[in-house]
């Protein structure tokens, strides 16, 4: 399933992990024991006479009226109902209250003298009413209101009604103590007696978006690539570089799977002839070369007035039989280019003290066509220059005796070089890298100490010269219901260019990548 790539396995994962981590922090915050907590709430302040002021609204409403019975001496009164909580996770005993004294808690009503104080405890708790007595320091002197050491379980609660002169209403009101390893702190609710939140408002919004946010990134990166996708039918032909030929297989074939009535047939000779075969068949049909794409090793195709598309950085190698040992540096570039000017005969000339029997091996360069984009980039890249056309040899084998010349011949692919390469002692080529470096017999070759890798490349920390920019060539821009278009889209799709990636190439499509093809 192509949606099971190793990229879509890690962003999955890490949405699924976001989510269990914001699970697990609501489950610790609620059971895993942490500072210990009394909360308190003003639930009611509320005037009983006509001569009090309510400091919130700037004075009592003109002509307003108040229902209700009472005594004339209590014009100036107010009723404050003050809710006391253990809001945390751990019970408060009465000796973790820290004041010197019996009371644990001090109310202070600013500005008001407190007249009378009723308490209550909620019908489901039985102990809370034993600790109000005088003997345990309840009373009030003031404008305070003293408060017991009253034990609470996590959820427990007691209220207060405090009857009240003076002031104004909603004057300050404070709850003042301290609770050992932990605090005293006011709370806010919207109705009288819904739980306290564990959370602040901005923590369970910033949680809330955080879990959907990370929800949405999981279903972004394993539904971006499913339908719909850029589905054209018809008949296409892709030819060119044999470099590249095992990522176009597979996205043909990937594509053939996802889009009925797609026929894509895969026909690959060399970047060189690929593009002027394209170039050629425009001259003759237009309609036809509307239905072929020709993927280069380089810009090949510029001069031929073919449309390019940038599609991934190629990397490259050079590749020596196994019996020759170039060193954790392998060549430098100068070397290189003697090798290929025929300035040395053996590879005893190039490795000074190497045995014997690697010193007296003939150098047998295996060599592509000038058609070859692989070669192409090689002349541009490495030796800055044409490569020798001359090849001394139809079967790569040098001549027995003493060496005059260096051997030299030429093959059709980059597999045919790689088996030859692996075949004749001493021989030396290049290939596409990834195939190389899965060939058995072959030994990739580091140039000026820098190892032909994607990662490094990559990371920006090799300056490795052997490599170029893959091209998908067309005739003109495709039509968009062209099945040459909805090919050239479907490269640029994340499952697309896990491919690309997997096979030693870097897409130009993702943020590196565009740097990298600039």
């Amino acid at each position: 399933m192509e949606w099971l790539s190793a990229e879509n396995v890690v962003a999955v994962g890490t949405a699924v992990l976001g989510v269990v981590a914001s699970g697990v922090m609501v489950w610790y915050e609620r059971r895993v024991p942490r500072r210990k907590r009394i909360g308190y709430r003003v639930q009611m302040d509320n005037p009983i006479g006509y001569g009090v002021r309510s400091g919130r609204a700037g004075g009592p409403p003109s002509g307003g009226v108040r229902l209700g019975l009472f005594d004339a001496d209590m014009d100036d009164a107010t009723l404050v109902l003050l809710r006391v909580e253990n809001d945390g996770s751990q019970t408060i005993d009465r000796d973790d209250y820290t004041d010197p004294g019996p009371r644990g808690l001090t109310a202070v009503f600013t500005d008001r003298t407190i007249r009378g104080v009723s308490v209550t405890q909620p019908t489901d708790i039985d102990h809370l009413m034993d600790h109000f007595t005088e003997e345990r320091g309840f009373g009030y002197e003031g404008n305070r209101l003293r408060i017991p050491r009253v034990p609470l379980n996590p959820g427990d609660y007691f209220k207060l009604l405090v009857l009240l002169s003076g002031g104004d209403v909603g004057s300050d009101i404070r709850l003042r103590g301290g609770i050992r390893n932990g605090e005293v702190h006011p709370n806010r609710s919207a109705t009288p007696d819904d739980t306290a939140p564990v959370f602040s408002l901005q923590a369970r919004i910033f949680t809330g978006l955080l879990t959907l946010s990370v929800l949405a990134l999981a279903g972004i990166v394993v539904f971006r690539d499913g339908n719909p996708i850029e589905c054209e039918q018809g008949e296409l032909t892709v030819i060119g570089s044999t470099a590249f030929e095992p990522v176009i297989s597979t996205l043909a074939k990937s594509y053939e799977g996802k889009c009925a009535g797609a026929e894509i047939d895969v026909q690959t000779r060399g970047s060189e002839s690929g593009v002027a075969e394209l170039a050629a068949l425009a001259d003759r049909s237009k309609n036809r070369a509307r239905s072929v794409i020709a993927f280069s090793d380089g810009p090949l195709g510029d001069r031929l007035g073919l449309k390019g598309k940038k599609v991934a950085l190629s990397v490259f190698t050079l590749a020596v039989n196994d019996g020759i040992d170039l060193g954790p540096d392998g060549l430098s570039v100068q070397q290189v280019r003697d090798i290929y000017k025929g300035r040395y005969k053996r590879w005893g000339e190039v490795i000074p003290g190497a045995a014997k029997a690697v010193a007296d091996l003939p150098i047998v360069l295996v060599s592509r066509s000038d058609t070859s984009g692989t070669r192409q980039v090689f002349q541009d890249r490495v030796l800055g220059g044409w490569e020798q056309t001359q090849s001394t040899s139809l079967d790569c084998r040098p001549p027995k005796g003493a060496a005059t010349v260096v051997t030299r011949c030429e093959l059709a692919s980059t597999g045919d070089v790689l088996d030859k390469i692996a075949e004749q002692p001493g021989a030396i080529g290049y290939s596409e890298l990834s195939v190389a470096a899965k060939h058995k017999g072959v030994t990739t070759v580091p140039l000026d100490g820098d190892r032909a890798d994607v990662d490094e490349i990559e990371r920006g920390d090799s300056a490795y010269p052997y490599r170029d920019i893959e091209y998908a060539y067309t005739y003109g821009i495709a039509p968009n219901d062209s099945l040459t278009a909805g090919f050239l889209a479907y490269l640029d799709k994340e499952s697309s260019r896990q491919v690309i990636r997997t096979q030693g190439h870097l897409p130009c499509g993702t943020p590196v990548g565009l740097t990298l093809c600039r």
